[in-house]
């Protein structure tokens, strides 16, 4: 059978292959995106099997929204570990690691990326009102680009601090990473996160550095929802509730930016315009219900992964439908805490080693954004909007954002959403706005990075 089925232009019609190939290549796009959906609940704190589900049900709404055109997987957003580092920062344990989650601030930070959803709403039904252009002229390059490299630079602290847990295990997952993304070739380029966790939790066992007590002590089958986590019930009014809103709500702005990216990135690769059609009204209406999901439920922030977009390029496997394999089996796998466990016993070194190159990773996103994008930074008003956005970002984060009160609500502005709300501001006050985005480029975009933000 296989001989006869021509990949050279793609397959766009999976059914072709037979059931048993279809599975193999959704466990393949399952594990191309699991490496990095993990790591951000034992970054912050939030249940592995919580994540799992929202990346599945996550991705098979948005598939549903998209008229199941799209082939995208949605996993989790790192780009929001900058607010959940602000909104509930991890506790040390007895050694002085952070590695306990903080339970009374998690249940907030779910309830802002649940409304930060609501962004992506926004922004689609602007954009099936007003136009792409119109909305676009709002969030160019030199405000979501200082954004995103904000966001790495305010999270690296952090790494440092989980690599001190075990230097040896954290190069070690540092050096396979690195290795992966320059020499390596065909699915090890695509998986470097997932490989290096596998390599350094080798090393961890040879070490004696893994606690087994866990894993025995989990059942095979749960329910991966916790009521006291979920953003659902965190929406009180309080002024941690408010104040989480202000720190994470901003971020929607470079993920909405960083989603045509990885649209334009796909679109590139099936050689469909999705900006087109279905259009980016529906997938950023997709990606933002997925988001509001998530955090009611209680899991960290969807977004489109570039590592599947990677996987699409080498098998050559264009049908979305493969895509909903890998989500339903994303699913399965979130109704057993011995899994979970499993993902818990990895130590806070290799946490660090992987979020060393990681956070770096999403500043350097920020830098290419700009790069190809081609902001004149000769320009004055540019370099200023840049400035700003960054001296606001990281000044302000150093000293706890700024609080106010508002008819008897405290409430703290994270250097973070200064950043965002001075960045939009500027950008539209000051003259010389000349940034024109073009759906119509959306096809022949460059993609996206393996490390997904």
């Amino acid at each position: 059978m296989s001989e006869k089925i021509d990949y050279s232009k793609g397959i766009y019609d999976a059914r072709q292959l037979g059931t048993g190939r279809m599975f193999i290549l959704g466990v393949q796009h399952m594990f191309a995106m699991f490496g990095a959906t993990v790591l951000v609940p034992l970054l912050t704190g939030l249940s592995v099997s919580t994540t799992l589900l929202c990346a599945g049900l996550g991705t098979l709404l948005f598939h549903l929204i998209t008229k199941k055109k799209v082939p995208a997987f949605l996993g989790s957003s790192f780009a929001y570990l900058g607010g959940f580092s602000i909104v509930a920062p991890m506790l040390a344990d007895a050694d002085g690691n952070l590695t306990v989650a903080n339970t009374k601030m998690l249940p907030y930070a779910c309830a802002a990326v649940a409304f930060s959803g609501l962004v992506y709403l926004v922004a689609s039904l602007l954009i099936s009102t007003f136009g792409i252009r119109r909305i676009m002229k709002f969030f160019p390059p030199v405000v979501t680009g200082p954004i995103i490299i904000s966001i790495g630079l305010i999270l690296a602290p952090s790494a440092i601090s989980n690599c001190q847990a075990n230097w040896l295990l954290a190069f070690v997952a540092l050096g396979v990473v690195i290795i992966c993304n320059i020499w390596g070739k065909g699915m090890v380029k695509i998986l470097p996160i997932l490989i290096g966790v596998l390599v350094s939790y080798a090393v961890a066992l040879v070490t004696g550095a893994v606690d087994f007590q866990r894993i025995s002590e989990a059942a095979w089958i749960g329910i991966p929802l916790h009521k006291e986590a979920m953003g659902l019930f965190a929406i009180d009014g309080s002024p941690e509730f408010i104040s989480a809103l202000f720190t994470i709500i901003p971020i929607a702005l470079a993920t909405m930016m960083e989603h045509v990216g990885d649209i334009a990135a796909i679109s590139a690769t099936v050689g469909h315009n999705y900006i087109n059609d279905p259009g980016l009204n529906r997938t950023l209406l997709g990606d933002g219900l997925a988001t509001t999901m998530a955090g009611l439920l209680g899991g960290p922030a969807n977004t489109t992964y570039g590592e599947n977009t990677g996987v699409l390029a080498l098998s050559k496997i264009y049908d979305p439908l493969v895509i909903r394999i890998a989500a339903v089996l994303a699913i399965i796998l979130s109704f057993s805490p011995k899994f979970e466990a499993v993902i818990n016993t990895i130590p806070t070194g290799i946490i660090g080693g992987i979020s060393f190159v990681l956070y770096g990773m999403i500043s350097a996103i920020g830098v290419r954004n700009v790069v190809e994008n081609r902001v004149d930074f000769t320009n004055s008003r540019n370099l200023i909007v840049a400035a700003v956005i960054l001296v606001c970002a990281l000044g302000f984060n150093s000293v706890g954002g700024v609080s106010f009160a508002i008819a008897g609500v405290t409430i703290n502005l994270s250097g973070l959403a200064v950043a965002a709300i001075a960045g939009i501001l500027l950008n539209a006050i000051l003259p010389g706005n000349d940034y024109e985005f073009d759906a119509a480029d959306g096809a022949e975009a460059a993609s996206s990075s393996n490390l997904q933000v």
